[in-house]
């Protein structure tokens, strides 16, 4: 329990953070505040199990997703020291299943590699996390594709195969599988006896919360996957157990230099600033460096939030996906450091007025990348790709993604135009997008992409498209939706029971104007192609 008293302000202003988790029959979270090493505040609100009626506390178990790769970084990270692998190395090197690409195993760590995410790659194959896969599907997946989304160490861009593929490479050469090479080198040495990999969603776990969707208004519902999980994002664990962990980028105990270089900086190769390390990502709040990452599961949240030179370490995690623990761990930060004066003054709010004139569609054709901004819920709101996320303000004018797994920040330009910058120092001129021109007539045909196995048929009845998407899981399913924007492109939207997602397809024509190929980007994969057959 925490050691703080438990009518103190701090406390008091957590508490109604989280207050409206604390009725009957919700969903919550648990958070976990450590300062200099000692915790201050550690609590549970809301239910783990709504059937159940049991309560969320601070041994509850939960999945924490993406927070994982930096254990499996880790490992593989201690094999490096043994001089067991190369962070050098292509990953084909020890997985020569894999196509020969010019990658690199320290460039995966970084997200800078350029692979598609696998989960990606399925979905364009119409499957998703609700349909049952196996892990020797995943790997299969990453095996078929030979395309990169730009030069490996050009750019940054969040990829689950990164990860996937590095606990591949420590299961072979450790030759365990990756669960018990965390928990013999990582979780017992550090004594974080509540966290395992499970990679199974069929297996039995004490204590774990159930993941829910939807909130109070639309009510409630368990969140389904049907996915095994590995070094992307297979963990499960405690708040009390990521404070452990925490202490070791403090005191370490692993290998006094695993947490240095689990923050080491690296340029990407055209000098510019690569903000994602080994497995975490570096920000800032109000002037003060953080270290950490989240997490995002269906029917799962987690943010794990370290401020280095605060002494401070805040940890959100829950099991309802409406709610935001990345927005929740910081305003918990900086309630926890106000008045010790390291802060730097809240930047003024956006304000409605000054999104007014920006509300609507954008586009640019050359990347090519569309976004929807609008005012929604108090905040500006970005929907990009089908996924919403909040701007706020920084410096210089500009609008950015509250979030690091985003690289995305905006000013206004020229009359209907935005300045918007995509990282590696990519600031491209948006377009307000009016009238959408209509699908091309001539799109209606197969398309075929050997990189993702997915086989698309288009199709046209009077005035409505619609795609059927088949690939190597699955064929059938609901159509996708095909809408027309410019004459060179169409944007496609991917039903499903989570996220509904959208993805651009620029056509490629012959000398003669014939379509031949789709060129198709989507949040993490960019330009890959889709041959048209005859």
């Amino acid at each position: 329990m925490s050691k703080a008293i438990e009518s103190t302000v701090f406390e008091r202003r957590v508490n109604a953070l989280f207050a409206p988790y604390t009725k009957p029959g919700s969903p919550g979270a648990v958070v976990g505040v450590m300062r200099d090493g000692q915790i201050e505040f550690c609590k549970g609100f809301g239910l783990a199990s709504i059937e159940l009626g049991v309560p969320i506390r601070p041994d509850t178990r939960f999945r924490i997703a993406s927070v994982s790769k930096q254990f499996t970084v880790t490992a593989a990270l201690l094999l490096a020291a043994e001089g067991k692998l190369k962070l050098s190395d292509p990953p084909h090197k020890y997985l020569p299943e894999l196509p020969p690409l010019p990658v690199t195993i320290d460039q995966m760590m970084r997200n800078s590699s350029g692979l598609p995410d696998f989960l990606e790659l399925l979905r364009l194959g119409g499957h998703g996390l609700d349909r049952p896969a196996r892990p020797e599907d995943l790997f299969d997946a990453c095996t078929r594709n030979r395309h990169l989304n730009f030069s490996a160490g050009s750019r940054f861009l969040y990829s689950n195969t990164n990860f996937l593929l590095l606990g591949l490479i420590v299961e072979k050469l450790a030759k365990k599988k990756l669960g018990e090479v965390l928990a013999e080198r990582i979780f017992k040495p550090l004594g974080m006896a509540q966290t395992s990999l499970v990679a199974e969603i069929d297996a039995v776990i004490p204590n774990l919360a159930t993941g829910y969707l939807g909130d109070r208004e639309q009510g409630f519902r368990r969140a389904a996957h049907a996915y095994p999980q590995g070094g992307e994002g297979g963990l499960t664990s405690t708040v009390e157990d990521l404070l452990i962990w925490s202490r070791h980028f403090d005191k370490p105990i692993l290998g006094k230099t695993i947490p240095a270089q689990l923050t080491a900086i690296a340029a990407l190769t055209g000098g510019k600033a690569n903000n994602y390390r080994r497995g975490v990502a570096v920000e800032e709040l109000r002037g003060l460096q953080t270290v950490g990452h989240g997490g995002l599961w269906p029917g799962f949240r987690t943010e794990f939030l370290r401020v280095p030179k605060a002494g401070l370490t805040v940890v959100v995690i829950a099991n309802l996906g409406s709610i935001d623990p990345w927005r929740r761990a910081r305003a918990i930060a900086a309630l926890a450091l106000e008045d010790s004066g390291k802060m730097k003054p809240a930047l003024a709010p956006i304000t409605q007025a000054e999104i007014k004139p920006l509300t609507g569609t954008w586009f640019n054709a050359q990347e090519p990348s569309l976004f929807d901004l609008a005012w929604r819920n108090g905040e500006a709101t970005v929907t990009q790709n089908g996924l919403p996320f909040a701007l706020g303000r920084r410096a210089g004018g500009w609008l950015a993604a509250e979030r690091g797994s985003y690289e995305f920040a905006l000013k206004p330009g020229a009359k209907d135009t935005v300045k918007v910058n995509l990282g590696a120092g990519r600031v491209l001129t948006f377009t307000k997008v009016g009238k959408r021109a209509a699908v091309p007539a001539d799109l209606a045909g197969t398309y075929v992409s050997s990189d993702c196995a997915a086989v698309w048929r288009i199709t046209r009845d009077g005035n409505d498209w619609k795609m059927e998407v088949g690939g190597p899981l699955i064929s059938g399913g609901a159509p996708w939706l095909v809408r027309g924007l410019d004459a060179d492109t169409v944007e496609l939207e991917s039903p499903g029971s989570w996220i509904k997602a959208t993805q651009l397809a620029h056509l490629v024509r012959d000398g003669d104007g014939r379509i031949t190929a789709l060129e198709v980007s989507t949040g993490r994969i960019k330009k890959m192609r889709f041959d048209r057959e005859d």
